[in-house]
């Protein structure tokens, strides 16, 4: 295929792939994300192949490696369309299996269906499950869905059309009234209005303009924007292009963190698949418009997420934020007028082109529109990618959505925001996801890392936790946050070891409002976040700590003493034989004891024995 020089040649390829799609019977989807190739994924898809070449079935069965399907605790997931069947946890050996079972003899393999968590009956589609009941996929629409490194696929499910329709059809100016008019924020955490964001970088003139793609997401357990670039990059490579066009930039950069080698691998494809269709680089579409795209990789620091510290990283200089204005719209990469969006904002635009403002803004709250995708962790049944409309309850997040907490344990807390953001509990779980309100509650949006927490989990643990990782990734430019992050690490490491006082209490809460109010950038401001939302949620146990020096859940090892009970105890040797440290005594078949000086607390004896004679206090 040469280049596409009108609006009719896409048109006509998008119906020769449609055509070209209904030619087998059966298509086979199989999960091709980072999650599932790291259990065997790819040898599935060639084990599959083999087994349909085995069986001259390649014109009726094709196989597709796809992108993440979200549901990660499952995985690898295989599903058949057309009958919409799910396969979960499926392993390379069970390619045999399903060809033989559910393609020849057209019966479904039913070891390897999903079953319902509460009734245990077998849900063999996920339009039933109750992971997918409650979400409406927009930026995640293919993912799951196509072949990512087939531009063809993309373009059949309507992909470049959105570009195409404003540069045939829409002034600039109308393609950022759609977008401000959908109501869409940013997804990367700050939640500012993309429209504005996108007109304001129109109003000023230059010789080149630049747009940004942040991919640099750093916060622990997400994976949100990976997974996007890794099962749809078209989507954000044509966004990009209409944001190009929208305000009048010609260059566009993706800051992608270097270990995400599966998303730059697909992206790069992506982008050089544009190239030669004639939708990137000059005379876009047969128009007057030019525009392509280059990648940069960042060095995973958690700082670039900023977008000015983002932007001198990939000039080469240090990733330091500065200070605004000037805002990068004025004066951005290389004193450019620069727009950076996060992948997932801009994941959302080509469906907003083609769909309209109004059918976008139908959708979540009035100031929060659209959904969210949000990567679900922690303690939690359904560990995975979900997308709901803004406004569902953490409630069915947490339990619908996510399964409930695993082992049957007790919910206690859950982190939305990542290190930015504050611990929410149970009288919180009723609160619909948006912007404003998780603000209100003390935490925020962030890009949509979700932390669940259960009742063994130390919330002075979690908060520590949380700060070193900021405390590590400060840039260090600015004193409240490269000294007061270490200060507060080292209250905590106090206070978790024992050694904290009420007085530490007090401090820990003033200078978390002084880093807050003082630091230079989101990643300072917002570090004291997790610390005073427990504090504030929490304090009870943060008492526990400093004065009775005990850890209500038992999670602080340096707090911890084990015991034996003489009564129970067979003298069965067995925690003596295990104890690294020599810390256990007593001879054969009598009652043995702890010396607790010599105990390190790793909870090995307690664990080896089978009386039930140790127990931790």
């Amino acid at each position: 295929m040469g280049k596409i020089k009108s609006f009719d040649e896409l048109v006509q390829l998008q119906k020769e792939a449609k055509e070209k799609e209904v030619v087998h019977d059966i298509h086979i989807l199989v999960c091709g994300g980072t999650g599932c190739k790291s259990q065997d994924s790819d040898m599935i898809v060639n084990n599959l192949r083999e087994e349909i070449k085995n069986n001259n079935l390649e014109d009726r069965v094709k196989v597709v490696k796809t992108g993440c399907f979200g549901f990660c605790e499952k995985g690898p997931i295989v599903k058949f369309l057309p009958d919409n069947t799910f396969y979960i946890e499926v392993k390379p050996e069970d390619a045999k299996e399903l060809i033989t079972e559910h393609v020849i003899n057209g019966e479904k393999v039913t070891r390897l269906l999903y079953r319902n968590q509460t009734t245990n009956e077998v849900v063999p589609d996920s339009k039933h499950m109750d992971f997918y009941k409650k979400q409406q996929r927009i930026a995640l629409k293919n993912c799951g869905f196509i072949n990512p490194g087939e531009i063809e696929e993309y373009i059949r499910e309507d992909g470049y059309q959105a570009l195409a329709k404003c540069l045939t059809e829409k002034s600039t100016k109308d393609v950022i009234d759609i977008v401000k008019e959908s109501g869409l924020r940013g997804r990367g955490g700050a939640g500012f209005p993309t429209g504005l964001k996108w007109e304001i970088a129109s109003r000023y003139d230059a010789d080149v303009k630049y747009v940004v793609c942040n991919a640099d997401e750093g916060d622990p357990g997400a994976f949100m924007d990976r997974s996007i670039l890794e099962g749809d990059p078209h989507s954000v490579v044509e966004a990009m292009a209409i944001c190009g066009y929208a305000i009048g930039a010609s260059k566009g950069r993706v800051y992608i963190r270097a270990e995400y080698p599966l998303a730059i691998k697909r992206l790069n494809n992506a982008i050089m698949s544009a190239r030669e269709y004639g939708l990137l680089g000059k005379h876009i579409l047969g128009t007057d418009f030019n525009f392509d795209i280059e990648i940069t990789f960042g060095a995973g620091a958690f700082v670039c997420g900023e977008e000015t510290a983002l932007i001198h990283s990939m000039e080469g200089s240090r990733g330091e934020p500065t200070t605004k204005p000037p805002f990068p719209a004025e004066s951005g990469f290389f004193g450019k007028p620069t727009n950076v969006n996060n992948v997932e904002t801009f994941a959302n635009i080509p469906k907003i082109i083609l769909n309209g403002a109004e059918w976008y803004k139908s959708i979540g709250t009035e100031k929060s529109a659209g959904t969210k995708v949000f990567a679900l962790a922690g303690k939690i049944n359904n560990v995975g990618l979900i997308e709901v409309p803004m406004g569902t309850t953490l409630r069915e997040v947490i339990f619908d959505i996510g399964g409930g907490i695993k082992n049957g344990k007790k919910f206690k807390a859950v982190q939305t925001g990542g290190p930015s953001g504050g611990c929410l509990t149970e009288k919180d779980l009723d609160t619909p996801i948006d912007f404003d309100n998780l603000i209100a509650k003390g935490s925020m949006m962030g890009s949509g890392g979700m932390i669940v927490m259960d009742e063994d989990s130390c919330m002075p643990a979690v908060a520590k936790f949380y700060l070193e990782f900021t405390k590590e990734e400060s840039c260090g430019k600015c004193t409240p946050c490269r000294i007061g992050t270490t200060r507060l690490l080292e209250l905590l490491e106090m206070i978790c070891e024992g050694k904290g006082t009420l007085e530490h209490l007090d401090e820990l809460k003033n200078l978390s409002q002084v880093i807050k109010d003082t630091a230079l950038c989101g990643l300072g401001q917002t570090a004291p976040n997790p610390i005073l939302s427990t504090l504030d949620a929490f304090y009870d146990e943060y008492l526990a700590h400093v004065t009775d020096k005990k850890c209500p859940s038992k999670s602080c090892r340096k707090l911890l003493s084990y015991k034996i009970d003489a009564n129970q105890c067979k003298g069965c040797t067995l925690c003596s034989r295990v104890c690294p440290n020599g810390a256990i005594i007593g001879k054969v078949k009598e009652a043995h004891m702890i010396d607790l000086m010599k105990c390190v607390k790793c909870g090995a004896c307690m664990e080896k024995c089978k009386f039930g004679a140790i127990s931790m206090e």
